[in-house]
């Protein structure tokens, strides 16, 4: 059937010939150099070798108090802290890691850090949840962000969420900034 349809078609174009038009706008779109092929591979390679780079037998733990998650990278101020907590930032972006096994957020993390670089979001939130739905009633994902986070280069600091924006159960991180 579709050998007959094809026949048909080329029959009815036979003599056909193309339109000789002049056109400044189709000339200068077939001059356009063609666009570079990407690399999907080399991508794929590179978002690998960042979910690896975070290590889970890393651990954090000067920022754990009793006024929840915190972590200031050396080299800034205390008062970014201070703001983060106050909101000083608006979040701009907000990732929620519910349901997710440990592997599939960590992918997630780097992919949308990496997502806020390209477009210059400075300040996240990522819901980790408290850990009422895990096996052991233990907020399995909440210490993995932390540890997770504190590896990441792109992360200034992040602060436990003031309880409007989750409470214990999300992260508001601020990212450094890029041009």
């Amino acid at each position: 059937m579709k050998d007959d349809e094809e026949n048909l078609f080329r029959e009815a174009v036979r003599n056909v010939k193309p339109l000789k038009v002049k056109s400044k706008i189709i000339e200068a779109a077939s001059n356009k150099p063609k666009p570079k092929p990407i690399a999907k591979k080399t991508l794929e390679d590179e978002r690998e070798v960042l979910i690896e780079s975070l290590s889970d037998a890393y651990i954090y733990e000067d920022g754990e108090l009793e006024a929840g998650l915190l972590f200031l990278r050396s080299g800034h101020s205390p008062d970014i802290i201070k703001k983060l907590k106050k909101g000083y930032w608006v979040v701009q972006g907000s990732i929620d890691l519910h349901g997710m096994i440990s592997q599939e957020a960590k992918s997630y993390i780097v992919d949308y850090i990496q997502e806020c670089k390209k477009r210059h979001i400075r300040c996240i939130r990522i819901i980790h949840g408290k850990g009422i739905g895990s096996k052991n009633k233990e907020p399995v994902l909440r210490n993995k962000v932390k540890n997770w986070l504190a590896q990441k280069d792109e992360v200034i600091a992040y602060a436990q969420a003031p309880r409007h924006d989750g409470g214990s159960g999300a992260v508001i991180v601020l990212l450094k900034e890029y041009n």
